[in-house]
C-alpha cells in the first residue's frame, strides 16, 4: 500500500484534531485552558523556558485526551456491551489524562507563582 502524500497525512491529522474539538467536551475545555495560557504567556511576558514548560504540559494534556478518546472509541467498537475488562482499560486510559492534568497544574503553579506574586 502506498503512503499518502505528506499534505494528505497532515490534512487527516488536523481533521482528527477538529473532530475532537467538535465532539469532545473535555477537549474543548482543555483547548480553552491552552488559550488562557497563551494569553498569560504574553500578558505576563514569560521567559522562553517557562513558555516551553507551559506549552509542553498544555499540549501534553491535549495529546493524552486524544489518546484516551481513541482508546475509548476502540473499546466501544470491540465491545459495545458493558464488560468490566473494557471498563478497566477505559479507567486506566482516563487515569493517564488525570496524571497529565495534575502535572500541568503543578507546572502552572510553579511557573505563574513567580510572575504573579513577585
Amino acid at each position: 500500500m502506498r503512503k499518502p502524500p505528506v499534505h494528505k497525512s497532515l490534512s487527516n491529522a488536523f481533521r482528527g484534531v477538529f473532530l475532537m474539538l467538535k465532539s469532545e467536551r473535555n477537549f474543548q475545555l482543555e483547548v480553552l485552558a491552552l488559550l488562557i495560557n497563551i494569553f498569560l504567556i504574553f500578558y505576563l511576558k514569560l521567559s522562553n523556558l517557562d513558555t516551553v514548560l507551559v506549552l509542553s504540559v498544555s499540549f501534553g494534556v491535549l495529546s493524552a485526551e486524544i489518546f484516551n478518546t481513541a482508546i475509548e472509541r476502540i473499546c466501544d467498537f470491540i465491545q459495545p456491551e458493558f464488560d468490566r475488562r473494557i471498563g478497566f482499560i477505559k479507567d486506566i486510559s482516563a487515569g493517564a489524562v488525570v496524571l497529565m492534568a495534575i502535572l500541568s497544574v503543578i507546572v502552572g503553579i510553579l511557573v505563574y507563582w513567580k510572575y504573579i506574586f513577585a
